[in-house]
């Protein structure tokens, strides 16, 4: 495969130097390349040099059921896998659709997410048969629980479902503490703090009474996943190469996600800086990862997987904004350890 790779370069032809040394990455030894992050401006092929990558790997004979791609739409998903069935044509012909289509783990974080969920759910607690909420159906039971506990009928005007909802979804994804959030971004909410926290707390009881997660809870729940020893190595057995394309959107919840296996490979603009310098800074309970040289544009640092302590899934949420995990997550947690 490697030798017919090497007489099939062309399909790399019409990248410039910079964007094929990022898909070439690692030479003949893919798996035990470093991870990569690839950053330049807006136009710059960023997507498109992320679509010869995976195309690259698929060509070279890595197996695209142990590729992990995330984007941040349906619509990019579909479209990065066409891509890198058109660039795989060039060299396996026909063969090239029914190696994308083993393609199996290329969508957004929250589909990925709720994946994960459905197949790990009874290791953490959780009903396999979850129920996923829009934003719209959780900005109703929202809403709902803001009735109950009397919110409403203040008399001083309560903060509306939307604001409540967009308050909680900030504290989650960014794991911020409440009071941060409001002071930041909700200053005018800032006076309801302790009822902004009831509710919280109220509103994922709920969830959990009705076997519901929302979107932050697909993220919050792998995040948290990801730092349980058993479950964690076992996902990131499970995948070579991790694909994020638009990394620089990714928020502070999300960044903490993806798995660490040997390759992962990261595309950026260069308006933030934020992700960039947190995926190359070392996680909490994580070594600091060796650095290897690195140009301009991009880096490699090597981060092996993680084990964080226990305490921490149990303490993360209820510090900052009311416990949003389900009270089962902490008995999991335990038989998760007794196992190892």
């Amino acid at each position: 495969m490697l030798e017919m790779q090497r007489e099939n370069a062309g399909y790399l032809a019409r990248l410039n130097v910079e964007q094929r040394r990022a898909v070439e990455h690692g030479g003949a030894a893919l798996l035990e390349a470093a991870p990569l992050l690839i950053i330049a401006g807006a136009g710059s092929g960023k997507t498109n040099t992320l679509a010869h990558r995976v195309a690259h790997l698929i060509v070279g004979g890595v197996d695209p059921r142990r590729i992990m791609l995330l984007t941040f739409s349906r619509r990019a998903a579909n479209e990065m896998q066409r891509r890198v069935e058109r660039i795989t044509a060039q060299v396996l012909g026909p063969r090239a659709g029914v190696m994308t289509d083993a393609l199996s783990w290329s969508g957004t974080f929250h589909a990925i997410g709720a994946r994960l969920l459905r197949e790990y759910a009874l290791d953490i607690g959780l009903n396999n048969a979850f129920t996923i909420h829009d934003r719209e159906d959780s900005a109703d039971l929202m809403n709902l629980v803001r009735h109950e506990l009397g919110f409403s009928k203040t008399q001083k005007r309560f903060p509306m479902k939307g604001t409540c909802l967009a308050i909680y979804s900030r504290a989650v994804n960014a794991e911020a503490a409440l009071g941060e959030v409001l002071g930041r971004f909700f200053p005018w909410c800032a006076e309801w703090e302790g009822e902004l926290r009831a509710l919280f707390g109220a509103y994922v009881e709920a969830k959990q009474k009705q076997n519901v997660l929302d979107y932050d809870d697909l993220l919050l729940y792998w995040a948290q996943m990801m730092v349980e020893g058993a479950i964690a190595l076992d996902i990131a057995a499970r995948f070579d190469h991790i694909m994020v394309d638009e990394y620089q959107d990714t928020n502070r919840l999300q960044a903490s996600i993806p798995p660490s296996p040997s390759t992962t490979a990261r595309t950026r603009r260069t308006c933030s800086t934020s992700s960039a310098m947190s995926w190359a800074s070392p996680k909490p309970g994580r070594a600091s990862p060796p650095r290897a040289p690195a140009s301009p544009s991009t880096r490699a640092p090597s981060t092996p997987p993680s084990r964080w302590t226990r305490r921490r899934s149990s303490s993360l949420h209820s510090a900052h904004h009311g416990n949003c995990l389900p009270s089962t997550w902490s008995s999991g947690s335990a038989a998760l350890t007794a196992r190892e």
